[in-house]
């Protein structure tokens, strides 16, 4: 029996009823609980696509596979006599697309036909999905750190959110001298589903903008929808779509205008469906705000990583900076394997600070600028170079670095430091002092391994500049634990009387007589060691030590200087280099004062040296604490001239007796002419300004001669004089030197 026969009011044509139904996409339903048979009203019929007395399996195969257990369990209740019964659906129907359905039951009497309402909720349904969808879609988007992790994240989420079995992003990739091309960057596709022709084409794939769907999208701007990707001739997938029964897909653009007005184009977005869909489905009403949140999330983190690399980089040399160099060295330290090597390169610029002095600071950068950009050149692949603060450098080497190689690069940075920078007409010459270290040899950290670096880029430069020394035994601890504990035994060392003095004769020149003396720290451990100035110095020039033991050397440089006098020998001057650090201090004048004063050292007996960096660093400080100094008879020296920051015409109202020419100008003397010229100018210099003038570093006769021939008043050296104990200091001033 159908449910024709069955008196059925709302059956009856009723125009304005059913002008209502459709207004609410409202339709309504009636079952025969005996029969089975079925009824709808004109908007319910049009919902499954169907008659107004449709055979109940035909509105069956329209409901979506996956609920129609749901929905054969609701009429099973209906038929059993159940009221009240309800639930939610989707249908699909030719030029419809998906629809979501509520079922209600509203009949309350047992009666033999069930009654009831359909509504149309797919609105509500898509709406509650957007909702749900974009709350998903930002909080991915906020809390991913990566464009890799962002658009992967999201072809999931499309695909899983909205029923899409295919989502991939196409992005432009530029090659260098060639054209660019359309790849497929990022792909997703459910896990179910037998995709592999299509993925295989598509990683294949390339195409240049304006070529095919995806190059037509890109160039355009303009979204594309295709309800058959199988019969699709621009897709240029169609084959591999078809093999794999992929069906309507949707291609949209993500662009964004960026800061600097220029429009962006990250790439296209494609989703395929298994399914026939419509122009009406989600996807398209979401594609704006997918590709909105898209850009946003990329111009976010192209920000994001804009702000990285400047907080990582040097902003003049554009190498990375201090910081970011210490940290790749932590990471390269930390992720070492048994047995690995690499090397580090401290290098240091000569002659730097005078390039400042007499071009400005504008011919400092050109130099810094050419020889970052020279470091670059010459770096081989896998190395890192970093600009570590003023005129210092640093190299980091990629794992596995052979000695061999550490060298040859060393070699390398030593000729882009000889070569001449160009300033306007000038051409500006310096010269690198390179130390090396190798982990894990020298140490197993940055600290460990840029101190060794440094201490060796020291050597380099005590041995002449213009050299690259490595990290060695020469008085040197050969490894990060006996550099530790050297460090630890060096704050100690004071209070066990483990220093001692010895003093360098600076002479005549002309009949050798000794005029004064240098006094020079020495270092013997408990175990008998005797630790050279060059290794621990720079350890306590880390900390406040160096103070601790400048204050021990000038008092005990007072207490030697009161017992020349008691022998007789009170004519000698005693020269002590003065710690940067204590030369800025206010109350140094009362603390020598009071020293001199407890020994019985009379201070015009003291001179007291200091560089010009220290003099030009804080001249404000350093200047007013040398008058007082002149004023209380103490001695000043300016020790490594013209190594450091001067210019003459704040030489001229420093409150000093005496400089130092620097032992690297001495090297060339007599035979280098620039060696001579400058040697000469210096000596000139003194004798206008009234300032005694010291060579340092003369070691032959050739030299001792020219500096006589030029009337250089006191020489210093090995040929002058070793450094020697007080006890035999007498007897060196009591029996002169032969001129």
């Amino acid at each position: 029996m159908t449910i024709q026969n069955f008196d059925i009011p709302s059956l009856h044509d009723d125009a304005g009823a059913d002008a209502g139904d459709r207004l609410a996409d409202l339709g309504r339903w009636w079952f025969e609980r005996a029969g089975g048979g079925i009824a709808l009203s004109a908007v319910a019929a049009s919902f499954f696509g169907t008659g107004r007395y449709p055979d109940p399996a035909a509105c069956l195969a329209r409901i979506e596979p996956e609920d129609r257990a749901a929905v054969r369990a609701i009429v099973g209740r209906i038929h059993a006599g159940a009221v009240g019964a309800e639930c939610e659906f989707r249908v699909r129907t030719d030029g419809q697309g998906l629809r979501w359905l509520r079922l209600q039951q509203i009949d309350t009497a047992r009666s033999t036909v069930a009654a009831g309402i359909l509504v149309d909720v797919t609105a509500a349904r898509q709406a509650a999905a957007r909702e749900r969808f974009n709350f998903a879609l930002t909080q991915y988007l906020v809390g991913t750190d990566s464009i890799d992790d962002a658009v992967t994240g999201i072809l999931q989420l499309v695909c899983e959110e909205l029923g899409w079995e295919w989502g991939a992003f196409w992005a432009l990739d530029d090659h260098a001298g060639g054209q660019a091309t359309l790849r497929c960057r990022y792909a997703w596709q459910a896990p179910r589903q037998a995709l592999a022709p299509f993925r295989e084409a598509s990683a294949h794939l390339t195409m240049a903008p304006g070529v095919g769907m995806i190059g037509t999208v890109w160039a355009s701007g303009e979204a594309r929808w295709i309800e058959d990707a199988s019969g699709t001739t621009d897709l240029l997938r169609a084959h591999a779509a078809r093999a794999c029964g992929l069906q309507s897909a949707y291609f949209f653009p993500v662009t964004f205008v960026a800061s600097d007005a220029c429009l962006m184009r990250p790439g296209v977005l494609e989703f395929f469906s298994a399914q026939q869909r419509q122009p009406d489905a989600q996807l398209p009403g979401l594609a704006k705000s997918i590709a909105a949140m898209i850009a946003q999330t990329v111009e976010r983190m192209t920000q994001q990583e804009r702000i990285r690399v400047r907080a990582q980089t040097d902003e003049m040399t554009g190498l990375a900076n201090r910081a970011h160099f210490y940290d790749q060295l932590d990471r390269q330290c930390r992720d070492a394997r048994p047995g690995e090597t690499f090397g580090v390169l401290f290098v240091d610029l000569d002659q730097f600070k005078p390039i400042n002095d007499a071009f400005g600071h504008d011919a400092g950068n050109v130099v810094l600028t050419a020889f970052a950009g020279r470091l670059r050149a010459l770096a081989p692949p896998g190395w890192r170079i970093g600009r570590l603060g003023g005129d210092e450098f640093a190299l980091l080497s990629a794992p596995g670095a052979t000695p061999h190689e550490l060298e040859r690069v060393a070699e390398a940075v030593l000729d882009a430091g000889r070569r001449r920078f160009v300033y306007g007409e000038h051409r500006l010459a310096v010269s690198a002092s390179i130390g090396i270290s190798t982990y894990p040899d020298h140490g197993g950290c940055t600290r460990e391994l840029l101190h060794a670096a440094d201490a060796a880029m020291y050597a380099s430069k005590r041995n002449g500049r213009n050299l690259a020394s490595r990290f060695s035994g020469d008085g040197a601890p050969a490894d990060a634990g006996h550099r530790i504990g050297l460090l630890t035994d060096l704050h100690s060392a004071i209070r066990r009387g483990e220093f001692f003095l010895e003093y360098q004769p600076i002479r005549t020149s002309t009949d050798m007589e000794i005029e004064a003396v240098e006094a020079l720290i020495r270092w013997r451990r408990p175990n008998g060691e005797i630790v050279p100035p060059n290794v621990f110095i720079p350890l306590a020039e880390q900390s406040r030590l160096i103070v601790d033991i400048g204050r021990w050397v000038v008092q005990q440089a007072c207490r030697d200087l009161a017992r020349l006098g008691a022998a007789g020998l009170a004519g000698v001057r005693v020269h002590v280099n003065m710690a940067a650090p204590e030369f800025i201090n206010a109350e140094l004048p009362d603390r020598l004062t009071a020293m001199a004063a407890s020994t019985g050292a009379d201070p015009r007996h003291i001179c007291l040296e200091l560089t010009e960096g220290v003099v030009m660093k804080h001249a404000d400080k350093s200047i007013a604490i040398m008058r007082e100094l002149r004023r209380r008879g103490f001695g000043i020296g300016l020790d490594d001239f013209g190594m450091g920051y001067s210019s003459l015409s704040l030489l001229k109202n420093l409150p000093i007796g005496s400089l130092k020419i620097d032992r690297l100008f001495m090297a060339g003397v007599p035979y280098d002419r620039n060696d001579c010229a400058i040697v000469r100018s210096i000596l000139d210099l003194g004798r206008h300004m009234k300032l005694t003038v010291v060579a340092e570093g003369v070691e032959t006769d050739a030299q001792l001669g020219y500096l006589r021939q030029f009337g250089c008043p006191l020489v210093q050296g090995w040929l002058p004089g070793r450094p020697v104990p007080l006890e035999r200091l007498f007897d060196l001033i009591a029996q002169p030197q032969a001129a």
